[in-house]
């Protein structure tokens, strides 16, 4: 929908649907997937064995349970990852600017300083607009407490590359999770390879996937259903 005009296409009285909650639950399991994979060393093993390297100790892993994550944005997807985190045993809290009390004993509604303030995870659900674009930035890296991990499955502008890049460096951030790109072409189908990119693709701690957390199999059916629906809903 950010690449429509949905003022003109109103004045045109032409009507315009949108399905996100179609592929939320895949965006929420692959976050969860990236997320794991992250702190257990999954991707990084496995790449090992494949090399056949057998190490042990320097794969030892960090569990989920205790940690706080922090959740920008409760939409469909970003409620969709909550649900997945319920039962890891760690603490939920959520930023949204413009939704309130939907917070529950399991998930915890709060302000941004509280984000900055407890998170160990940050994971991003926020469309891209004037206000979120580069919202992580150096002086969201300043704000956190503590070192912290990244996820980023919204999209790519929301995160600017050149500070995620020196977090990496100076380990205030200890690792992402990241599904989208600043440099992706505006249709997702390619992306511009340059040194930062080239940094967090051949960095250890950063899990990277081509824009697929919302292509499931299941999502794409969903959303064509959910749109048909919602047409029809107009007769």
């Amino acid at each position: 929908m950010e690449k429509i005009d949905t003022q003109k296409a109103k004045e045109l009285g032409i009507t315009c649907f949108n399905a996100a909650e179609g592929n939320a639950n895949s965006v929420g399991e692959h976050a969860a997937g990236m997320l794991l994979s992250l702190l257990h060393n999954i991707t990084n093993s496995h790449q090992e064995l494949s090399k056949n390297i057998w190490e042990r100790e320097k794969n030892r892993g960090v569990e989920l349970e205790n940690m706080t994550i922090g959740i920008i944005g409760y939409g469909n997807t970003g409620s969709a990852f909550a649900r997945k985190m319920i039962n890891f045993d760690c603490e939920i809290i959520v930023y949204d600017k413009y939704k309130s009390d939907f917070g529950n004993k399991k998930i915890h509604e709060v302000n941004l300083e509280t984000i900055y303030t407890k998170s160990d995870i940050v994971s991003f659900h926020v469309p891209l607009n004037d206000e979120t674009l580069h919202m992580f930035n150096e002086n969201f890296i300043n704000n956190m407490r503590k070192q912290f991990y990244l996820i980023n499955t919204s999209r790519g502008k929301v995160v600017s590359t050149t500070h995620l890049v020196n977090g990496l460096t100076n380990k205030k951030i200890l690792g992402a999770c990241l599904d989208v790109f600043e440099n992706e072409s505006e249709k997702f189908s390619s992306i511009n390879i340059d040194n930062s990119f080239n940094y967090l693709v051949n960095c250890p701690n950063v899990i990277m996937t081509p824009h697929i957390a919302g292509l499931s199999k299941n999502a794409n059916t969903k959303l064509s259903k959910i749109i048909v629906s919602k047409i029809l809903a107009l007769k």
